[in-house]
């Protein structure tokens, strides 16, 4: 019932708006402006028009769109559609001349029908076609943009999704396990808390300086790693046993920082650790490779983990490397290899190269196709409305031609604005330009 109250507001609105324009356009040829019981009969039968016209038309509307949904406007769903208000704006206007005639008039429907002539409904037609083109290009426009804002509002936020699981790599269960940890000791060993409290303070400080860095040393991230398990044996004392090598065969090599420590975070978060089965954890260099391995004793009545830890991992390499990172499973074993770089692949700068040029050409193709809307819809504007217009001056003294050329006139214009990315009033370029003035804003902030 709402629905049909607010359409009926807007078909109102409508109606006072066309009237509004018929009487300045009547004022402008010259003639005199008399305010009498006719003039109050001919608004009203405007505004019967206009509010049965807009009622009809927008129940068509509502029943393709409420059908088809978002098919409604391709080429199989929108064609039927038009046809279809014409045709009920046919038999809205023919039941508008039976009423007018029949009840106002007192003429008999029959004399009503021996007068009627297909060439009486050649206006409403046209008038109907353009309207309806109009209606559901304005429609199209305003779907396009919902969509467009619905769809940048998916990927932002997939981005961010995607930005916390990549860079937020400590569980915030660590640090409330290690705050947790610091209390304890805080009365029981205060010199192990302060030995506990820097050790925990180097963890983050690491973090906070190498997240952001797409590669570090190895020798950087084993140095963390050892910090990292300084805590973690803190917390577990002897039921962890943890072996790194001493000296590296290649310590300036790359790997993905905090790599390890999401591996060593898994493997004790998974797996049993207790004085009578301590958890073993051996880093080992293979060409190559960094190699993880710790024995496999998964905790009972344990929940499925969602592998984020290493699909993290996995996604950080193949936006640098081809190179895989390897997962294998044995008996007693759980090993994970961690590709080495000695540089930044080259693949990987292709990659990106070939990542850009398909952007570019998404973007340049999406502009093309807009161009080309704005073209087919300027092409029928220029064929149309002269048409219009010869019919007009063919059937009728009033301009009412008028009204679907401004109409569709301003929908061309704003078609062309947004093309062109023109502002009427901000001017050419401006969304670019505030976009970039509010991104320079937030890096300087940073």
């Amino acid at each position: 019932m709402n629905v049909i109250i607010k359409e009926f507001a807007k078909a109102c609105i409508v109606g006072v708006s066309i009237y509004l324009v018929f009487i300045l356009i009547h004022v402008l040829l010259g003639n005199q402006l008399i305010f009498n019981g006719e003039l109050a009969q001919d608004f009203a039968m405007s505004m019967l028009y206009s509010i049965v016209l807009y009622m009809f038309n927008m129940g068509v509307f509502r029943y393709f769109h409420h059908t088809y949904k978002s098919e409604l406007f391709t080429f199989k769903r929108t064609i039927p559609a038009i046809i279809s208000g014409m045709l009920v704006s046919i038999l809205a206007v023919f039941l508008l001349e039976l009423f007018h005639s029949s009840v106002i008039l007192g003429t008999s429907v029959e004399r009503f029908l021996e007068t009627q002539d297909y060439k009486d409904y050649w206006i409403p037609l046209f008038v109907a076609l353009v309207v309806n083109t109009i209606f559901y290009s304005f429609y199209f426009y305003k779907q396009r943009k919902d969509y467009q804002l619905k769809e940048q509002k998916i990927i932002a936020g997939t981005a961010s999704a995607q930005f916390d699981a990549l860079k937020n790599q400590l569980d915030p269960h660590f640090l409330f396990n290690s705050l947790n940890v610091l209390t304890s000791l805080i009365d029981e060993n205060p010199h192990q808390a302060q030995r506990f409290t820097t050790s925990l303070s180097k963890v983050y400080r690491y973090v906070l300086e190498q997240k952001n860095k797409e590669l570090v040393t190895l020798e950087e991230e084993l140095a963390f790693a050892k910090t990292y398990m300084t805590l973690l044996k803190m917390r577990y004392e002897d039921s962890i046993v943890f072996t790194m090598p001493e000296e590296l065969q290649k310590p300036e090599a790359k790997m993905v920082p905090l790599a390890l420590q999401l591996v060593l975070e898994n493997a004790v978060k998974h797996n049993v650790v207790s004085s009578n089965r301590r958890l073993e954890i051996r880093i080992e260099e293979e060409p190559g490779y960094l190699v993880v391995r710790n024995t496999l004793q998964p905790k009972k009545n344990m929940e499925r983990g969602s592998g984020v830890g290493l699909f993290n991992i996995r996604q950080r390499y193949a936006l640098l490397t081809s190179r895989r990172v390897f997962v294998e499973k044995t008996e007693t074993e759980f090993i994970i290899k961690l590709p080495t770089l000695t540089r930044q692949l080259k693949t990987n700068v292709m990659k990106t190269e070939n990542y850009l040029l398909e952007k570019k050409y998404d973007r340049a193709k999406e502009h093309v196709a807009k161009l080309k809307g704005f073209y087919v819809n300027l092409t029928m504007y220029c064929l149309i409305i002269p048409a219009l217009i010869v019919l007009n001056a063919m059937t009728s003294n009033f301009p009412w031609v008028i009204f679907p050329a401004l109409g569709w006139g301003l929908g061309v214009f704003f078609h062309g604005a947004e093309v062109f990315e023109w502002n009427p009033i901000l001017g050419k370029g401006w969304e670019q330009r505030k976009i970039q003035e509010l991104m320079e804003k937030e890096k300087r902030n940073n």
